[in-house]
This record gives C-alpha cells, structure tokens and sequence, in this order.
C-alpha cells in the first residue's frame, strides 16, 4: 500500500483506486476460491439503487482520473496497460452498462417503428442467452429466476448508465456517498420500527422508469397492431418490468 502511495479519496471507490495502483506497480493478485464471507444485501430498493449509482460512477470517474496514469507507467508492459485501460475499465466499467440500456431499452423498441431494419437474431437471442446460462451456472437453484434476472437487469442498466455518465463527465453527483441501508435482523427483533414505517405512494414512485416503461409499452402496443415479428412479447415484459420498479413494487 505505501509503495502504491496509499488510500486516495479521489473517488468513491477507493479499495479499487488501490488495487489498480497496487497492479501497476506489478503486484499480483491470488483469488481464494475456498474463502467465504458474510454478505448482506441493500435493505430497500432505493439503497440499491445509490449503491448501483456509486458503484458505476465511480469506477468511470476513475478511468477518467487514471487513463493517463496508466498510459506513462513505466513498471508494467503495454499489453498490461492495453488489458486495464480497454477489458477492465472501458469494456467492463462504460461500455457494458451503455450497450445494455440503449441496445435493449432504446434501439430494440424504436425498431418497431422501422421494419426494413433487422436486428440479427444473435444479437437479441442468442448472445443474452449464453451469457444468461454463464451466469446460472454458479448457482443453479436460480436458473427459475433467469428471466425476471435480466428483465430487472435492463431497468438497473439505465441507473448504471446515468452513473457512468456522471462519472465520465463528473457532474454534481459524481462524489456522493449515501450510506447503503441493511438493517440485518432488526426488522425480525423490531428494534428499528421506525425505519420500516410504510411510504406513501407518491414517495415510492420513480419517475425515471415510468417514462421508459411507457415509452417501451408504447413501441409494443405498435408492434402488436403492426404485426411486427415477435419483439412486442419482449417489449411487454420489459415494460412491466419497468413498471414494477418504477411504481416502487419491487419491496424490501
């Protein structure tokens, strides 16, 4: 850590900052495939929500931060610096979250406008697919949850993809740092009865997916009246997905 010039508070994620820094110094890293730990997982929806937010901002802030860091380095080869610049950051930290929103929530519903466009069936299909299947394999008690997965993950991608642009650009929100809410067994004790007190309805609506999830209810009604191929059984369900989330049904 000292070599690497210790923790930074330069961006919201720190422990990342480091292991880069640590990396470029050619420091290498053991994954201990036997090693467990307790996790907990955001107690509320909205805690998700700023923990995805910080979670894409701030690794894009770092790439903005470090790429020139990266690039005059010295200890580590080109190929190195290729692999952290592009695989980690560009491709895993920016790209992802942007191919997901726009490809799947803007460009896959507006097609419905344009028959004479087709969006090749590996595209929408079979890509989503094999990825899916990577990821169940993990946990294969979960595969029944596969599709509900990537339906909320579209509706997540568009959070990431504001974050990410907030980080790139570092706009008003690109050092927030909201304290992700998990109250544990607190909710089983009741010791925190005032945490849990229920929101109006108002309160739980997030305007964002609503605006979305209409317009993609919209793109799927016209292609149900169009007859345009077999998108809208899709777009219906990502628009209900949207729904479920914009409307604040998603729960604690």
């Amino acid at each position: 850590m000292d070599a690497a010039e210790g923790w930074k508070s330069r961006t919201t994620v720190e422990d990342m900052d480091l292991a880069v820094r640590v990396g470029l110094h050619g420091w290498k890293f053991v994954y201990l495939n036997d090693l467990t730990v307790r996790n907990e997982l955001p107690s509320k929806f909205k805690a998700y929500r700023f923990q995805q937010h910080r979670w894409s901002c701030g690794p894009a802030n770092l790439f903005r931060k470090m790429t020139m860091e990266i690039i005059y380095n010295k200890r580590v080869s080109i190929w190195k610096k290729f692999y952290v610049i592009y695989s980690f950051f560009f491709v895993r930290k920016v790209a992802v979250h942007f191919l997901t929103f726009f490809f799947y929530c803007i460009i896959v519903p507006t097609s419905v406008f344009f028959p004479e466009i087709h969006i090749p069936l590996w595209s929408t299909i079979y890509v989503p697919s094999m990825i899916s299947i990577f990821h169940t394999m993990a946990t294969p008690r979960s595969f029944y949850l596969v599709i509900i997965w990537i339906l909320f993950e579209n509706v997540m991608a568009m959070h990431r993809t504001k974050g990410t642009w907030i980080g790139l650009l570092e706009g008003g929100r690109v050092n927030e740092w909201v304290v992700t809410e998990k109250l544990g067994d607190a909710l089983k004790n009741k010791l925190l009865s005032k945490v849990v007190q229920k929101k109006s309805y108002y309160e739980r609506v997030n305007s964002k997916e609503v605006m979305v999830g209409i317009y993609i209810l919209g793109c799927a009604l016209y292609g149900v009246i169009n007859g345009h191929t077999w998108l809208h059984f899709y777009l219906f369900l990502q628009a209900t997905a949207f729904f479920v989330s914009g409307f604040g049904y998603i729960g604690t």
